[in-house]
């Protein structure tokens, strides 16, 4: 057990406390101190803050680090310590608390008493001083304790890995599936106590499937309502999988300022931290949700019956998701406020669903616009749905007899095989990018302001 830094100065808690958080609440529970001991005795670590020990906590210390103006001046077994300073000639009195007389040492409050021994007499006779050079620290440079624990300091670093050891780079101490776990642990526990945005994001899509599938309930397949329902059920359905990804703006913007103490600090990888935040939030937020959403609305409008069909429409809304909550982590990753985050999401979207081609027609558009049909996450979720479910299908009425492939025709949607598979080539495309920039944003964030 490693012993806090007694002899500094800290805020006033409680002796033999520890922080414990569970759920959205912090407990401070008090323990014994064995108790304390027997945890770290265990493996785990245990970070408390405690001011000027008395001596039945102080005994109970394994190591002792004693440091004065930045610099340390002893570090090794905590029962050895006196030792140490009586030899050089500091005198712990009978009844005098040891933390109390490292203080007064460090401080200068007392002084050497054997003049023989006299500290600067020994730094004096052991290597030239240089100017406000402290004593303590070159008489602890030159004592067996330090190289002990240099020599101690070198074996671990020969076990550590490859990177800690290039250049001026920040090293890791542990590989990178290490911090992979470590990282997605810790963010799925946090989601596990926090779970109000998983159950809110799960409740939306159950009602907004319901609501949608109460409003195109049973679509007939007589025109006009054939069509204009099928069209708009498609439209509304992208929207609403492109808008429920708003709340991933917040995934890097809420713990920005953790991320660049940690990870300035060398404790993992900028890789380690995306891939973990990107996996916990896709599976519980965007992936089941959407299922649930998609098997809803589907058989209460009634649309093809074919497990085919419903396999590659539920695979169609998936990519819309991942496609818009993919922007999101980019636009998340890009600031360090979510008010300003929220207002660069929307601006993308709308763009994205005016060119979606359900609002206005893109052959009617100027030359200099009609481009940005191309990088609209709802022009691709649209026409994918719309060749699934209108490719092969006959609507009529008491004269007219319209086909789904004419109208996929007069909409100049492809609608081969490879036109549907044209447009989820596209959404997974818009995914990688997004992701890929969200990345580098990360790595481009400043950690030394």
């Amino acid at each position: 057990m490693s012993p806090p830094q007694a002899w500094m100065p800290t805020l006033p808690t409680p002796s033999w406390s520890s922080c414990r958080s569970t759920k959205s609440h912090i407990k401070y529970t008090c323990l014994p101190l064995q108790a304390i001991i027997n945890i770290s005795k265990k493996g785990k670590t245990v970070i408390f803050s405690i001011h000027q020990p008395r001596y039945s906590i102080f005994r109970q210390f394994d190591h002792l680090t004693l440091m004065n103006k930045g610099e340390i001046i002893y570090a090794g077994a905590a029962d050895k310590a006196i030792i140490y300073f009586e030899d050089l000639g500091y005198k712990c009195e009978p009844f005098n608390n040891p933390a109390d007389f490292f203080l007064d040492v460090t401080n200068g409050t007392i002084r050497p008493h054997k003049s023989s021994n006299n500290i600067s007499e020994k730094c004096s006779s052991s290597e030239e001083m240089v100017d406000n050079e402290n004593p303590l620290a070159v008489m602890y440079r030159k004592s067996p304790y330090f190289t002990k624990l240099k020599d101690r300091l070198t074996e671990i670093s020969d076990g550590l890995d490859p990177e800690v050891t290039k250049g001026d780079k920040i090293g890791y101490a542990t590989p990178f599936y290490y911090q992979l776990l470590l990282v997605s642990g810790r963010t799925i526990r946090n989601i596990l106590r926090n779970p109000q945005t998983s159950y809110a994001q799960l409740f939306l899509n159950i009602f907004f499937g319901i609501l949608v599938g109460l409003i195109y309930y049973q679509i007939p397949h007589t025109l006009p309502e054939a069509l204009q329902n099928r069209t708009g059920a498609f439209f509304f359905l992208v929207i609403n999988m492109v808008f429920g990804n708003l709340s991933a703006v917040e995934l890097f913007v809420s713990e920005r300022e953790l991320f660049i103490h940690e990870n300035s600090s060398g404790f993992y990888r900028t890789s380690a931290y995306f891939l973990s935040k990107v996996f916990a939030d896709l599976i519980p937020n965007r992936i089941l949700p959407v299922f649930i959403f998609s098997a809803i609305p589907y058989f209460m409008m009634g649309l093809k019956p074919e497990v085919e069909a419903f396999f590659l429409y539920c695979v169609t809304m998936s990519m819309v998701s991942l496609s818009a909550v993919s922007l999101a982590f980019l636009v998340s990753a890009s600031v360090g406020s979510f008010a300003m985050a929220n207002i660069l999401i929307a601006l993308p979207y709308v763009f994205m669903m005016v060119f979606g081609g359900f609002l206005v027609n893109l052959n009617s558009m100027l030359s200099g616009l009609s481009w940005l049909k191309w990088a609209s996450i709802f022009r691709y979720g649209y026409n994918a749905l719309a060749i699934n479910e209108l490719k092969d299908q006959v609507f009529t009425d008491n004269l007219t007899r319209v086909t789904g492939d004419m109208y996929l025709d007069h909409q100049e949607i492809d609608r081969s095989a490879w036109g549907f598979w044209e447009n989820q080539v596209a959404l997974a495309g818009i995914m990688f990018v997004c992701l890929i920039l969200a990345y580098v944003q990360l790595c481009r964030i400043n950690r030394w302001k």
